[in-house]
Formats: structure tokens, sequence, C-alpha cells
């Protein structure tokens, strides 16, 4: 699209250097993401500009189409998952093998994976971390509520980590 809008002007093509210069240099830019949308914003400006409304306004349309699918499909980040689950579970003898927590897991989330689990002193319990990602439909309180009720479990914690910034 940028190519397209600067054509054969040699003054279009340093306007855009310039201006390019300008944002990379005085702003500080952590994600990828952001210097692509500012990129994008800068070609529609420039597209607006030079009066080309049918190219700007068709490859903005495109852009949002890709930025949406890939907004979808979660492509590009490190960790696809919504929250670490932590609670205690009590290990029963006549129940050790039948995890019921399990079932309601099934129900409520799209994955889950189990990353720790670490024994009490008397070995009556397991402290378990999972990362789980939810099924968008299902409630996030009546999974806390319902697995909090279950019998065995106790210390039910839930960090969310869908929002989580590394640098």
């Amino acid at each position: 699209m940028v190519i397209m809008i600067i054509g054969n002007s040699l003054a279009r093509a340093f306007a855009l250097v310039g201006a390019l210069s300008i944002i990379r240099f005085r702003t500080v830019i952590k994600d990828t993401k952001d210097i692509v949308y500012i990129f994008w914003s800068l070609a529609a400006g420039l597209g607006c500009g030079t009066g080309s409304y049918f190219l700007t306004l068709s490859g903005n349309i495109l852009l949002i189409i890709i930025a949406f699918i890939l907004f979808k499909t979660n492509f590009g980040s490190i960790y696809k998952s919504e929250f670490i689950l932590q609670f205690r579970y009590l290990k029963n003898s006549k129940d050790e093998d039948d995890q019921h927590y399990n079932k309601l897991f099934k129900k409520f989330t799209k994955s889950n994976i189990l990353l720790n689990a670490e024994p009490s002193g008397d070995k009556n319990s397991l402290k378990l971390t999972f990362d789980i990602l939810l099924i968008e439909e299902k409630n996030i309180d009546e999974f806390i509520n319902k697995l909090s009720k279950l019998s065995g479990v106790s210390e039910v914690s839930l960090t969310a980590s869908k929002n989580d910034i590394d640098y």
C-alpha cells in the first residue's frame, strides 16, 4: 500500500523517510505489534493526504481482516494461557485414581496443563498448579465456585496471566 501511494514521487518518499525516522527514534517501542500499528496509521494518513482514498480504504480493510485473524488465532504470542490455577487436592485412599476435578476441567477449559505438583509435608495432599485456557462462553466465577465445592479441593487460587507483559 505504501509503495503504491509513493509511486514515482521523490518528495513523498523523502517525507515518508522523515516521518518514519521521527517516529522510530523519538518513541520507545517495546512491542512489534505497536510498530505495525504506527506504520499502518502512517500509511493510511499518507494515502488520505495524497487523495488515494480507494487504495487507503481497500488496504485498511485487508489489514483489519489480517489483524482480526491474528488476534483470534493468538498467532505469535508466547503464552496462550489465560489463567494459572492453584489448589490443594486431598488424596483419599478409596478414590486416589479418580480425580474428579478433571471432569470439571473438561467442562470449563479448552486446555489444561499441569505445571507443578507439590506434596504436603504429611503426604496427604498435593498442591497442584495448572495452566488453563477457559472456554469463552464459560463463566470464571461459576468454575471457581464449583471447583471450591468439590470434595478434597481447598485453597483455590486463580491468577490471570493473559494480560501479563513480558519485556
